[in-house]
């Protein structure tokens, strides 16, 4: 794939042939370019779940300890994975903790293919709030 920047630009655009074998990489790429001039750093999967399990629990805190921060990505996986039928929103804790039924099973994939799903299904989150 041949990735250049734009002439005459500050900012990097990528220029690729659109197949389906890059069009996530791309689309991935567009989203961290968007979160960098939002948040200043790029951010890897782990960072982008974090921010949607931030957005879905709706209590921002300063600060979040580290099980509480393995609780949001596991929100922001509930919640992503519901747009195709796997979880369903069950109800809210007494601490404001969504909480979620599985559905059905998740198919067998590889570590790189898991990551991908999760990935389109983030940008499919972001594409639906306007982001």
């Amino acid at each position: 794939m041949k990735i250049t920047a734009a002439i005459g630009t500050s900012q990097p655009f990528i220029f690729a042939a659109m197949d389906a074998g890059n069009d996530l990489f791309v689309r991935w790429m567009n989203l961290e370019q968007k979160l960098v001039e939002r948040f200043g750093k790029k951010p890897d999967l782990e960072a982008v779940l974090f921010l949607i399990g931030i957005q879905e629990f709706g209590q921002v805190r300063e600060k979040y300890t580290k099980e509480q921060k393995q609780d949001l990505i596991h929100v922001a996986v509930c919640s992503l994975l519901s747009q195709s039928g796997y979880f369903e929103f069950e109800k809210y804790d007494d601490e404001g903790w969504p909480h979620f039924k599985q559905l059905k099973a998740m198919p067998a994939m590889s570590l790189k293919e898991q990551e991908d799903f999760i990935k389109d299904h983030a940008l499919l989150y972001f594409e639906q709030s306007g982001f």
